[in-house]
């Protein structure tokens, strides 16, 4: 009976505290619930912790702005307001070293128990508690820290979701912006569509686009252009805060939050006062390293710029500014363009940068040098074709049949050969004829002489003599049915063995022939180049046949007539070979290069050039 009054008084007392835990536990989960900041949402859930764990406990929380590289600094204390022990510092720093568990203390009054915070592969930090001997086993302690870690990656999984709403929301204004310039050609075009759809986009009373000229910004288009028609001061005073934003290189909103770093806003502030306006935000364009001008928000007092706004006007400059200034570029005049390419031109090759220009520059200047200064070899190159000094056609003496041939082209022949037969029935039965009509006519001589007819007898000799004559010219006829080469050579062209049976007229080409050693050479020279060849004249001649060995010729004669082949008009060129012929055949084709004289090198590589320039240039102007 007495132990058990002792005791009454005992838990009496722990009902107490047990009432002000339960208060202090309620009004945790209340502040974690309605946490406002990312600080307050840490501290609350590091004492929520910390209650899980033991009611004697401390804790600490360690993270760093950048996963995995920090810098880590403790974040929040429990009991709030108090200084953490040595031993939880050194826990959370080796449990951020190791990326494990850690465990101080075991078997001691106190236990130090890290947990690394690790999320998505990254570490964020590191929580430190220490809890007396009589709380719960260590293995339950650290499942209690894992269920708690789960805090954190809701917490930073709505950080992602917010800033990936944000990036989301301003690469759809920046691409939708990019459509809007993209879909007009003209600068002004493109300059008034973009305030436009900006100011609608944005909700901004209005939004003018500004653009370098000179070391001053003008203004080029305003979304409420209506307005500002009746006041160019209004005008004035947009372009000079997009001169302030784009002195100081910087983005200027008025009026200026606090914690941003200082900038110059007079004229952002005179301009939100004039126009009546609460917030005025500008920001400058950018095109490659260099700011081609500014766009100008502005806002009524109930709808302050926020900074994602600032980060949307940002991605919208960044993509605006190349294209803005494309759209210049292209929309000024011709004359302009030039002067501003060779403006360029000289920054780069006087200026302190541009080290490729200036090195491609030089290159081109030695090179045009060694152009201008080496002299070489000027060759007229031409095709050629080896044609025999003498050629000689054998023709069809009359119509007739051919009947049977012994040579074509590319056969040696010698004088006198056969070298085709033409049918001779009709010829044989021609000369029989005339022999039986001969006879017959002398028969009637003999009568008319012997019955004393003169008169008569004169009449049959007449006809006698005019029969001998045509028995000569079949017997010249028949000699004539063998075609005999006139002198021997080679047949350069003729091919009559598709041909026999066939009908021949009279004067028909049968077959040409040239001599055995004596050959020239047919050059085609174009008639832009045969102002340059002369008689006299040597080059160098290679044959497709045997492409490794030269043959030299020399100019003998130029054909004053323009030929034309090949769709170009050339000029005939004999020439005759020098040297040894040997191999050399008629009807050989080659390439062939007449020596003129030595002359700079770059005009030899750019005459053509030169001279169809001259050619296009006299045709089209007057």
């Amino acid at each position: 009976m007495a132990e058990d009054r002792s005791e009454a008084p005992s838990d009496a007392m722990e009902a107490a505290p047990a009432v002000s835990y339960a208060i202090l536990d309620q009004s945790l989960w209340v502040r974690f619930q309605q946490s406002e900041t990312v600080e307050a949402y840490l501290e609350t859930w590091l004492g929520l912790m910390v209650r899980q764990v033991h009611g004697m406990a401390t804790g600490l929380l360690v993270t760093g702005e950048v996963p995995d590289s920090g810098p880590f600094e403790p974040v929040a204390r429990w009991p709030v307001g108090t200084e953490a022990a040595t031993d939880l510092n050194e826990a959370a720093d080796q449990a951020l070293k190791s990326r494990q568990s850690v465990v101080f203390g075991e078997g001691t009054d106190r236990r130090v128990l890290a947990y690394p915070l690790i999320i998505f592969d990254g570490l964020f930090g590191a929580l430190a508690i220490s809890v007396p001997a009589s709380a719960a086993p260590t293995a339950a302690l650290f499942r209690r820290l894992q269920w708690g870690a789960s805090w954190i990656e809701l917490l930073v999984r709505r950080e992602q979701e917010a800033k990936d709403g944000e990036l989301r929301e301003r690469v759809t204004v920046a691409f939708d912006m990019l459509a809007t310039l993209l879909e007009h050609d003209r600068l002004s075009d493109a300059a008034a569509a973009l305030v436009t759809d900006l100011a609608r986009r944005m909700d901004c009373e209005t939004v003018s686009l500004g653009l370098r000229k000179g070391k001053r910004i003008k203004v080029r288009a305003v979304s409420s252009a209506a307005s500002f028609g009746r006041r160019a001061s209004l005008i004035r005073e947009v372009g000079l805060a997009m001169d302030e934003a784009v002195d100081q290189e910087a983005v200027i909103l008025w009026p200026m939050p606090e914690g941003w770093e200082f900038r110059v806003t007079r004229a952002s502030s005179e301009l939100a006062s004039s126009h009546g306006v609460a917030s005025v935000l500008t920001v400058p364009l950018m095109a490659g390293d260099e700011i081609t001008g500014a766009l100008t928000f502005e806002r009524r007092a109930d709808a302050p710029f926020q900074p994602v706004d600032v980060e949307v006007a940002d991605a919208v400059a960044a993509i605006a500014g190349p294209i803005l200034e494309d759209r210049r570029k292209d929309n000024r005049w011709l004359p302009v363009k030039i002067l501003s390419s060779l403006r360029w031109v000289l920054a780069a090759l006087i200026g302190p940068r541009h080290f490729g220009a200036k090195l491609a520059t030089l290159a081109v200047v030695c090179g045009a040098a060694g152009l201008w200064y080496t002299s070489s070899d000027y060759e007229i190159t031409a095709p050629a074709r080896v044609e025999g000094e003498v050629q000689r056609s054998v023709i069809a003496p009359f119509n007739g049949y051919l009947a049977a041939q012994s040579a074509r082209a590319g056969d040696r022949v010698e004088a006198g050969q056969i070298m085709a037969v033409l049918d001779e029935k009709d010829l044989n039965l021609e000369q029989l004829r005339l022999a039986t009509s001969r006879a017959q006519r002398s028969r009637e001589l003999d009568r008319a002489i012997a019955e004393r007819e003169m008169a008569q007898a004169n009449i049959i000799r007449a006809q006698l003599d005019q029969t001998d004559a045509q028995l000569k010219l079949i017997a010249e006829q028949l000699e004539r049915t063998r075609i005999r080469a006139p002198f021997a050579g080679y047949v350069v062209e003729g091919d009559l063995s598709q041909q026999v049976g066939g009908s021949i007229e009279r004067g028909q080409t049968l077959f040409r022939i040239a001599p055995l050693d004596r050959f020239r050479v047919a050059l085609e020279i174009h008639e832009r180049d045969i102002d340059e060849i002369s008689p006299g004249q040597e080059g160098a001649l290679r044959l497709s046949a045997f492409p490794e060995a030269a043959l030299y010729y020399r100019v003998t004669r130029i054909t004053p007539l323009a030929q034309q082949g090949e769709g170009r008009n050339y000029f005939r060129v004999e020439a005759e070979l020098l040297g040894d012929t040997g191999l050399v055949r008629p009807g050989m084709e080659g390439v062939s290069r007449t020596d003129i004289d030595r002359r700079r090198l770059a005009w030899v590589m750019s005459h053509d050039l030169v001279d169809w320039f001259r050619l296009a240039l006299w045709r089209w102007l007057p």
